[in-house]
């Protein structure tokens, strides 16, 4: 009977033994099955001394912007870009002379620097020598076209429908005299106004063909106490002039062409004030001079001085009763 009783209970703890095992094991699949099993992106929650949270987790940081050493773009950068395309836009294709010409002049009339202002002059006015005082007419130019002589046409009556004087007409297209101009014959065309526009502190003149910059010449003013009024003039009927005679008002001597001294230079343009200061001034015109060294400086009695060839091309561009010049500080 003890017998029995023994190997009964060696056959119990042997029971007990396996099923210890079997539990173990059972246990640690249940771990790897939770472990390899858990939904992605939970957070598995641990034993921790902090507090414990569950959820999504965190997206990743995402990587930091690249810091540049250069400036963020401006303004100025963009008129820099623009610059730069309108010319190699040139560069590849000389006939989009006109597109690049208006191209710049559109980024003038905006916000630029004064020496973004100046580099967009200089490129203008080199293109200004091809489009409107070269001979070629380019396509699509609403400046200046070709237009073929008519019988009974006379270059004065065709330079008073363009608003142009007629000697640009005739230095464009190489014409000895008006006279010469024959029916048949193509010349090329400028479909004007020109207008000025003076600066007394920068003692510049800007000649703009309607609104399209052409080009600047540097001018005289008037000295202290004799300023050159601001505001707007226009230039005077029949005040055109070459080396008219001429009194000074101050001491009362008249000079003649021939006078050795005689100080308006090549050219006189008579102007007539029509806004601001200008209103009602009389005497005052664009002239040339006998002295060079007063260009860029204030020494006139008022009127505005140009070097004497300078004053040949503003009196061949401006137009009476239809151009108008603007002087301001």
């Amino acid at each position: 009977m003890a017998m029995y009783i023994r190997e009964d209970l060696r056959a119990y703890k042997w029971w007990l033994y396996a099923a210890g095992l079997i539990l173990l094991a059972g246990g640690g699949l249940l771990a790897t099955y939770l472990v390899t099993n858990r939904p992605t992106g939970q957070v598995v929650v641990t034993p921790a001394s902090g507090p414990q949270v569950t959820g999504q987790l965190p997206a990743p940081p995402e990587p930091a912007p690249q810091v540049q050493e250069a400036s963020s773009p401006t303004v100025d950068q963009s008129v820099d870009t623009a610059i730069a395309q309108a010319m190699i836009m040139l560069d590849s294709d000389p006939m989009k002379l006109v597109e690049v010409r208006d191209r710049l002049n559109a980024l003038l009339s905006g916000t630029v620097t004064s020496q973004q202002a100046k580099l967009i002059k200089t490129k203008l006015s080199q293109l200004a020598d091809k489009w409107l005082f070269g001979p070629s007419v380019y396509p699509s130019d609403r400046l200046c076209q070709t237009y073929k002589v008519q019988p009974g046409d006379q270059l004065r009556v065709i330079s008073q429908r363009c608003k142009v004087p007629h000697e640009l007409l005739m230095t464009i297209n190489h014409i000895p005299r008006p006279e010469a101009l024959r029916a048949g014959q193509y010349i090329k065309i400028v479909n004007g106004p020109f207008h000025a526009t003076v600066s007394r502190s920068n003692f510049t003149m800007d000649i703009y063909l309607q609104d399209t910059y052409v080009c600047t010449y540097q001018v005289g003013l008037g000295r202290p106490g004799y300023e050159t009024p601001t505001g707007l003039w226009i230039v005077k009927p029949g005040g055109k002039l070459i080396k008219p005679q001429w009194t000074d008002p101050d001491t009362g001597r008249t000079y003649r062409p021939e006078d050795p001294d005689y100080p308006l230079g090549s050219r006189w343009i008579g102007l007539e004030g029509i806004e601001g200061q200008a209103v009602g001034r009389e005497g005052f015109a664009i002239h040339g001079t006998n002295d060079p060294n007063q260009i860029g400086q204030p020494g006139s009695r008022g009127c505005i001085r140009l070097h004497n060839g300078d004053a040949v091309m503003v009196y061949n561009m401006l137009m009476p009763g239809q151009s108008k010049v603007r002087v301001m500080d």
